[in-house]
C-alpha cells in the first residue's frame, strides 16, 4: 500500500474583464510517475524543509498555531501545519512561476526559480530575493487522501489563491509540459469533449468552482467552512471502475463532504462526474 506522503496544491485563480474567473492549469509530463498527462493545479510533496526555521523565519504574521487552524486540522503537529502552507507556495513558484511574496519588484524572479529548480534551496532562493512569503493569501479549500488501493498515496490539501489580472504564469518544462488558465467551465467542457483528462480531485474542484459567480465568492466560501475531508473509495460499479465520495451509498461514509454527484467514473482513460 504504501506510506501516506503529505502534499500541497493550489488554485491560483485570476479575474477576466468580463467578470469570470480562471484558475491555472498544468499538464503534467507524460511521465510522471503518478496521473501521467494529467491537468493539474501546481503542487506537490511537503519537503521537511519546509518547516525549517529558516524559511519559516520569512512568513509575517502567521504562525504554526494559525496554520493549523486554517486547515482545520487541530490533531496536527503544528509544524507540519505550517510546512503545508510554505509547501503550497514554494511548489506554486517552482511549477508555475508565480511567487505569492513581498519582493523587491525589480528582482528576477525567473532566474531564482532557475536556480531554485536546479537544486537550490528554498530558504536560499528566499534569502537571496529577501522575499518575505504571503502565507495570508492563500485560503484552505479542501483535504483530498487518495484511495488505499493506490500504490503511491498522498494527503494532499487544497488552497486557494486570488492574483492580479495581469498575473502571468510558465510552467516548469520538467514536471509539467504546457499550462494554460480556464475558467472552471471550460475545463470541465474540455475534458467532456475528450480533449484533457482531470484527475477526480481536480474535476470535483472545478465542478465546486463551477457553480460560484466569482474569484471573491470562492475566498468567502472557502473561509466560511472547514476545509471538507474527502477519502475517495474505488469500487466496480456495474463493470465501470467508481470513485465513490463520502455521501454516497456505497461509501462508508454517509455524510456528503461537497454538494453535488458522489460519483466519479473510469471511462475511455478519462474520469467523469455522474
Amino acid at each position: 500500500m504504501g506510506n501516506v506522503r503529505d502534499a500541497a496544491t493550489v488554485l491560483l485563480l485570476r479575474d477576466r474583464p468580463s467578470g469570470e474567473f480562471e484558475v491555472l492549469m498544468v499538464q503534467r509530463h507524460g511521465q510522471s510517475g503518478f496521473m501521467a498527462g494529467a491537468h493539474v493545479f501546481p503542487g506537490g510533496k511537503l519537503d521537511a524543509s519546509d518547516s525549517a526555521p529558516e524559511v519559516t523565519s520569512r512568513l509575517r504574521g502567521f504562525s504554526a498555531e494559525h496554520a493549523t487552524r486554517a486547515l482545520g486540522e487541530s490533531e496536527l503537529p503544528a509544524q507540519l501545519a505550517l510546512g503545508l502552507f510554505v509547501a503550497a507556495l514554494r511548489e506554486t513558484y517552482e511549477e508555475a512561476g508565480v511567487l505569492l511574496a513581498d519582493v523587491d519588484p525589480a528582482a528576477d524572479l525567473s532566474a531564482a526559480r532557475r536556480r531554485l529548480n536546479d537544486g537550490l534551496s528554498f530558504a536560499q532562493v528566499l534569502s537571496e530575493l529577501d522575499a518575505h512569503l504571503r502565507v495570508d493569501q492563500i485560503v484552505a479549500f479542501s483535504r483530498w487522501i487518495t484511495p488505499v488501493v493506490e500504490p503511491r498515496r498522498f494527503d494532499t490539501r487544497f488552497f486557494l489563491a486570488r492574483v492580479e489580472a495581469s498575473q502571468l504564469a510558465e510552467h516548469d518544462t520538467h514536471e509539467t509540459t504546457c499550462h494554460a488558465w480556464l475558467t472552471p467551465r471550460e475545463a470541465i467542457d474540455a475534458t467532456l469533449r475528450g480533449e484533457i483528462m482531470l484527475p477526480p480531485p481536480t474535476l470535483k474542484s472545478l465542478l465546486e468552482l463551477a457553480e460560484l459567480p466569482s474569484s471573491e465568492a470562492a475566498l468567502e466560501m472557502a473561509r466560511s467552512r472547514r476545509p471538507p475531508l474527502l477519502c475517495p473509495v474505488i469500487e466496480q460499479v456495474a463493470g465501470t471502475l467508481t470513485i465513490l465520495l463520502p455521501g454516497d451509498p456505497l461509501h462508508p461514509e454517509p455524510q456528503a463532504a461537497l454538494a453535488g454527484s458522489t460519483r466519479i467514473v473510469l471511462e475511455n482513460g478519462r474520469f467523469y462526474a455522474r
